[in-house]
């Protein structure tokens, strides 16, 4: 390698250093670029109708805001009231779980065959663990006021305040700074697109535009389908549960629509809450809630989901759970979040440019065209057609001014 390959790979080393130490901020930045994404093909709906750019982001914004307000001013006090209930009856139910699971083990115990020793055995420490668990819940002590230890902890106390107040400001800051960049982005969308299509060499930027374009309509796709899939998991949610009875529905049914952002694992956790509260009623809402959850997830998996979502980039169910995990552990939360959008655009550039671009261009003997052979042939081809086009086009006026005109016929002789 030469001197200037060393160069290059340090410089490049150098970059995904200080990408990393900046991820949180890239991860804020594509969360702009999602909600810009979206917000944009609402944008050129109302220029449609005959309205100005200008006209056409105002227009959306104020949509936005008066949406955002009627949520809160709406839904969010009878959820937050309900929600405040739930978490009051959550540990009641998980105790009602806990003083079951000895009667489920002897119920299970009764099908074991006499030879699967160590599967009783299992059983019946489990067993054990539930019924000393309930023991020492019985056998707790009463709570006493006892403001003795105040002083010394006072520090500890403060601390976690000014600890739990920076947390808070931290993300009222940062979605201070998701909304700025959105606004910015969804103002002129074609002036970042081109800056980010100068980083790319000049015979790959007409490509590369046309991969961004195929992003731009599968995260359109995501977010218009993930929003209409989790209004309507949210409203059969809460029909449902509330024809089966089952207190605060409407907090159950608002958490089932937000955990629906998140394939797999948030439907999961979505049916815990409305079967600890199920729980402490007769024992057949807990079955019932069970299948109705399944008859929901089943009706938005196999139906709902590949009718809206028909132009949508499809995932193995496999690959999306390892990109879940993945971007949980390098992104936290947020990564969580926005595991499918990055992995749909993942899969779009590799796809499009490893697979179609560079490996299908692959002959035989394992040589295949470099980027600049690549980007010359296309243009090669271009301006031979556009050659051809122009050739036959002269050929055919030239050929016309050369043929002379054809005489007069003889008029025809009279008829004996």
């Amino acid at each position: 390698m030469t001197l200037g390959q060393w160069f290059g790979l340090f410089g490049l080393g150098a970059a995904f250093y200080i990408l990393w130490q900046i991820r949180q901020l890239v991860l804020l930045l594509f969360t702009a670029v999602v909600l810009a994404t979206a917000a944009n093909a609402l944008v050129r709906r109302f220029e449609r109708f005959g309205f100005k750019r200008g006209t056409a982001l105002l227009l959306t914004v104020i949509l936005c805001f008066v949406s955002a307000i009627l949520f809160f001013a709406l839904v969010v006090p009878p959820f937050v009231e309900q929600f405040q209930e739930l978490i009051q009856l959550v540990p009641s139910g998980l105790r009602q779980i806990r003083r079951a699971v000895p009667d489920v083990i002897d119920f299970i115990i009764q099908f074991i065959p006499p030879g699967a020793e160590g599967i009783n055995d299992a059983l019946e420490l489990a067993k054990s663990w539930a019924l000393n668990e309930m023991v020492d819940s019985a056998e707790a002590p009463a709570l006493t006021w006892d403001f003795t230890w105040l002083p010394d902890q006072a520090g500890n106390i403060l601390g976690n305040f000014f600890a739990f107040f920076n947390n808070a400001l931290g993300v009222a800051l940062q979605m201070l700074l998701v909304f700025v960049l959105t606004l910015m982005l969804l103002a002129n969308p074609t002036s970042y697109r081109n800056a980010f299509l100068a980083l790319f060499p000049s015979f790959y930027r007409r490509r590369a535009s046309e991969i961004f374009v195929e992003c731009e309509e599968a995260i359109t796709s995501w977010f218009s389908g993930v929003l209409i899939s989790s209004t309507a998991i949210a409203i059969m949610s809460w029909l449902g549960l509330t024809t089966l009875g089952i207190d605060l529905a409407l907090a159950h049914a608002l958490l089932a629509g937000v955990l629906n952002f998140i394939p797999n694992i948030g439907p999961a956790l979505s049916v815990i809450f409305p079967i600890s509260v199920a729980i402490l009623g007769p024992g057949w809402k807990v079955a019932a809630v069970i299948i109705l959850y399944v008859v929901i997830q089943n009706i938005e998996s196999y139906w709902l989901t590949p009718t809206i979502m028909a132009r949508q980039v499809s995932l193995l169910p496999a690959l999306t759970l390892v990109a879940q995990l993945f971007f949980a552990s390098v992104f936290g939360a947020l990564g969580l979040l926005l595991a499918l959008p990055l992995t749909v655009i993942a899969k779009t550039w590799i796809q499009e440019w490893l697979i179609r671009d560079v490996l299908d261009r692959c002959d035989a003997s394992g040589k295949r065209d470099s980027g600049i052979n690549l980007g010359a042939e296309t243009i090669n081809n271009t301006v031979q057609v556009e050659t051809v086009l122009l050739t036959e086009e002269l050929g055919s006026s030239i050929a016309c001014s050369d043929v002379p005109a054809s005489p007069p016929s003889p008029p025809e002789p009279p008829s004996a």
